[in-house]
This record gives C-alpha cells, sequence and structure tokens, in this order.
C-alpha cells in the first residue's frame, strides 16, 4: 500500500519523503556518504527528488527515467577552478553511482547563465536562494542529511509534489523551457497534473 502524501500536514508530508527517497539506493548512499565526507551548505536537488516521487506513485523503480542528479553548494569562492576541484571530489567521493551527477556551485551560475540559457540572472545570496527559483514548484525542493537527520528545503511546500502537479515558478525561467519540460515529464509519468504557464 502506498503512503499518502497528498493533502497532509507538512510534518507528514517531510516524513512520508524522507521515507521514500531513503528507499532509493542511489539516493540513500549518496546522501549518507555527503553526510560524512561534504562540508558545505548542500542539497541533494531538483528532478531526482521529485522523479523519485513521480516514480513512487507510478509504480515503477525508483530511479526509473532519472537521467542526472543535481548536487548543489554554496561556495563564495566563485572560481572555476574550485569548483572543479569540488567536482572531482564529489565525484570520487560517488564513483560508484551509476547515473550523471550534475555538481554545481550556486555562488557562480550567474557567471555562465546567460550564455547557455539566452537571458542573465541575479547572483545567488544562498544555496537556498537558488533552489526557490529552479522552474517548477517540485523541482524546488532540496534534501540532505544533517548529523544523521533528514532536511528538506521546499519553499513552496512539499503538496504539489505529492499530487504530481507541476506549476510554474517564473523567476529565472520562460515559458518556451517551461512547456518542454512538462511534455518530456508528461511523456514518462503520465498521471502528472500539468498547470499551463499562463493559468498560474
Amino acid at each position: 500500500m502506498k503512503l499518502k502524501g497528498k493533502d497532509k500536514s507538512l510534518d507528514i508530508q517531510v516524513n512520508i519523503l524522507e521515507k521514500i527517497i531513503m528507499e532509493s539506493e542511489v539516493l540513500n548512499k549518496i546522501l549518507k556518504v555527503l553526510d560524512e565526507n561534504f562540508g558545505y551548505d548542500y542539497y541533494v536537488a531538483a528532478g531526482s527528488i521529485n522523479q523519485t516521487i513521480f516514480n513512487y506513485y507510478h509504480g515503477y523503480p525508483l530511479d526509473n527515467g532519472i537521467d542526472d542528479i543535481d548536487i548543489v553548494y554554496f561556495d563564495k569562492d566563485t572560481s572555476y577552478e574550485k569548483e572543479d576541484k569540488i567536482i572531482k571530489e564529489v565525484s570520487e567521493l560517488l564513483k560508484d553511482i551509476n547515473i550523471r551527477l550534475d555538481i554545481k556551485n550556486q555562488a557562480r551560475v550567474h557567471l555562465w547563465y546567460g550564455k547557455k540559457f539566452g537571458h542573465e540572472i541575479d547572483a545567488n545570496k544562498s544555496v537556498e536562494e537558488a533552489i526557490s527559483k529552479w522552474g517548477t514548484t517540485v523541482t524546488c525542493i532540496g534534501v540532505r542529511i544533517s548529523n544523521g537527520k533528514f532536511k528538506v528545503y521546499a519553499p513552496y511546500g512539499l503538496n504539489d509534489l505529492f499530487k504530481m502537479t507541476i506549476r510554474p515558478v517564473k523567476d529565472n525561467f520562460i515559458k518556451e523551457d517551461y512547456d518542454k519540460k512538462c511534455a518530456k515529464w508528461k511523456e514518462k509519468w503520465k498521471l502528472l497534473t500539468i498547470i499551463p504557464w499562463d493559468n498560474n
């Protein structure tokens, strides 16, 4: 019987989220290794979190359709060299993980974002601020283990996640990218409800 998170209290939803995420062999290992070895303010975030929940409620393997795992952190040293060093260190710690790791210092995203996506963004002041602008309410979720305790950052709550509802967050996103993401996700997870960009 599936755990029911829809329309529950936030405390119950966090507890259910933890149970599902920690059932994932991949995420379980990543979170525990980072808790023991990574000294930065970080989260495992975005797609690998919401897609694990989508998979759970669709009855799929928990890592079904997950292309990469976002590990985001905040370091005031915004040099490429420092970020590259961290990427190599974390990749070595997690070398047994068979899904691509996307490791990014959120303090320096504004330095390359415009060239990659065609519009500029402001510098982030924290890893939490970065997560809060990630295109959809269900993407704006990060989890970590800190001293053995499961922590969640979810500025828009968790109800959209458990209702499998995709709703836009427009701060750093554009309609074209939102529509592409929604179409891609709906193809993989048929039970999703898509809130159109112009309806929000």
